[in-house]
C-alpha cells in the first residue's frame, strides 16, 4: 500500500463483463461476489475492477430502485483521494470544510482545526449520501462493473477451494462457486460475535439556512444531550442534532419555528438559524463484529461496524478498509485464502478499533453534565488549541486514519 494520503497507483483496469439484469443465468465466472450495490459494495467493485480482478455485484433491489437516504456525509480529504482513484468523485464539487470549530455548551474552552495548518486544500467535504450513491452508480456503469439487480445472495456454503453462493432472482435460483464473498449490505445484524452499545440517542437530520454564510467552517458543538454537527452545504448548513431517544421524535415533529428555537438554544449564538427542511431521525448504536472475516468471507462498511456519527468517521473508515482489501487481493491467486483474509484483518485492526474508540470516547467524555468533567474538557480543548502538534495529530487522525503518522 502507498503512504497514507500519498495517492494510489494501479495498473490500467481490465474490461469487465457488461452490467447484467436480474437473472444470473449465463453470466461469466467471477473470483469475488459482492453482496449489495450500495456505496461500499460499488466502491469495492470499482477498486477491484481497476486492479484487474473479476468480480460480480448482486443487489436484491429491483432494477432502477433507489433507497431514499437523508444522511449527509462528511468525506475526509483522504476519502477524496480514494474516490478520485475510483473515478467516483462527485460533481459539482462538494462543499469544502476548511476549518472545524469544536466547543462545549456550558463550559469554557474551544479548539479550531484548519486545513491551512495541515498544508491541505480542505480537511473534508460535505456531500449528500444520495448524491454520492448516484456518482458511484455512474462510475460503475462507465467501468462496465457487472451488477445483477433483483438478485439476492440467499445463502453461502464455504469450502476449502471455493465458497458456494446461492443466488435467487426473478429468473430462478442457482448456486455458483466463487473464491470470496464480500458482504457490504446493511448494518451489522445481531448474532454471535457481534458487540453492541446502544447510546439511547437519535440523530435529527435537517438542512438549515442561517444569516451567516458558511465560508467553509464546520461546527461540532457538544451538549449534555448529545453533539450537534453543523456542516457547510453550499449556501445552507447540514445539521446533525443528536438527542436522547425519548426526545428526538418529538423535536423532529415540531413546527419550523419551534424546532429552530430548540436548535438555537442548544447550539448557541455563533450562527442565527432562519429555516429548516423537514426532519428525519436515525437511531445511534455502535455495533461491530469482533472480526470482519470468516471462512472465505469478509464484511465491509456498515456490515462490519456501525459507528456513532460524531467525528464523521463511518464511511471514511469503510473506504480505507476497501482500499486495503482491494490492493491486497490484486495479485492473490486465491482471493479467499485464509492467510489473505487474516492479513487483511490484522492490517485494518488498528484503524478499525481506533475509529470506534475515538467516536465512542467522544460521546462518553462530552455527553454528560458532570461539572468536574466539564472543567477537564474545557482545559483539554484549551490545550488542544494552544498546541499545534496536538491539533495536527487529531486532524490527520480524522483525515487519514490511524496509520496517518510515521
Amino acid at each position: 500500500m502507498g503512504r497514507p494520503g500519498g495517492g494510489l497507483s494501479a495498473p490500467a483496469p481490465t474490461p469487465a463483463a457488461p452490467t447484467a439484469s436480474a437473472s444470473a443465468a449465463g453470466a461469466p465466472p467471477h473470483d469475488i461476489l459482492i453482496a449489495c450495490a450500495g456505496p461500499a459494495g460499488l466502491a469495492l467493485g470499482l477498486a477491484l475492477t481497476r486492479l484487474g480482478r473479476r468480480q460480480l455485484v448482486v443487489d436484491a433491489r429491483p432494477p432502477g430502485t433507489q433507497r431514499p437516504d437523508p444522511r449527509i456525509l462528511a468525506l475526509s480529504h483522504g476519502s477524496r483521494q480514494i474516490l478520485e482513484w475510483l473515478g467516483a468523485w462527485p460533481r459539482p464539487e462538494p462543499g469544502a470544510i476548511r476549518s472545524i470549530h469544536v466547543s462545549q455548551r456550558g463550559g469554557f474552552g474551544r479548539a479550531r482545526l484548519t486545513a491551512a495548518e495541515e498544508g491541505l486544500p480542505a480537511l473534508g467535504y460535505v456531500v449528500e449520501a444520495s448524491a454520492l450513491a448516484a456518482t458511484l452508480q455512474a462510475a460503475a456503469r462507465r467501468a462496465g462493473l457487472p451488477v445483477l439487480e433483483g438478485t439476492r445472495l440467499a445463502a453461502v456454503s464455504p469450502g476449502d477451494q471455493a465458497i458456494e453462493a446461492r443466488l435467487e432472482g426473478a429468473g430462478g435460483a442457482e448456486t455458483r462457486p466463487v473464491q470470496l464473498v464480500a458482504w457490504a449490505e446493511g448494518a451489522v445484524a445481531d448474532g454471535s460475535g457481534i458487540m453492541v452499545r446502544d447510546y439511547e440517542q437519535d440523530a435529527v437530520l435537517t438542512v438549515a439556512t442561517a444569516a451567516e454564510p458558511a465560508h467553509g467552517t464546520a461546527w461540532e458543538r457538544f451538549t449534555p444531550d448529545g453533539p450537534i454537527a453543523v456542516l457547510p452545504l453550499g449556501r445552507a448548513w447540514a445539521v446533525v442534532f443528536v438527542l436522547p431517544r425519548d426526545q428526538a421524535a418529538q423535536v423532529a415533529a415540531l413546527d419550523d419555528a419551534a424546532f429552530l428555537a430548540r436548535l438555537q438554544a442548544a447550539f448557541g449564538t455563533r450562527l442565527r438559524f432562519l429555516g429548516a427542511t423537514p426532519r428525519a431521525t436515525h437511531p445511534l448504536v455502535l455495533r461491530w463484529r469482533r472480526t470482519p472475516i470468516g471462512p472465505r468471507q469478509v464484511w465491509l462498511g456498515n456490515a462490519a461496524q456501525t459507528l456513532h456519527p460524531v467525528g464523521g468517521q463511518g464511511f471514511n473508515l469503510a473506504l480505507r478498509d476497501i482500499r486495503e482489501l482491494a490492493e491486497r487481493l490484486a495479485d492473490a491467486p486465491d482471493a479467499g485464502a485464509p492467510e489473505i483474509l487474516r492479513a487483511h484483518a490484522s492490517a485494518r485492526q488498528l484503524d478499525r478499533y481506533g475509529a470506534m474508540g475515538f467516536t465512542d470516547g467522544l460521546i462518553r467524555l462530552f455527553c454528560n453534565d458532570d461539572p468536574l468533567l466539564r472543567a477537564a474538557r474545557g482545559a483539554g480543548l484549551f490545550l488542544l488549541d494552544m498546541l499545534p502538534p496536538a491539533r495536527s495529530f487529531l486532524a490527520r487522525r480524522m483525515i487519514f486514519g490511524a496509520r496517518a503518522w510515521p
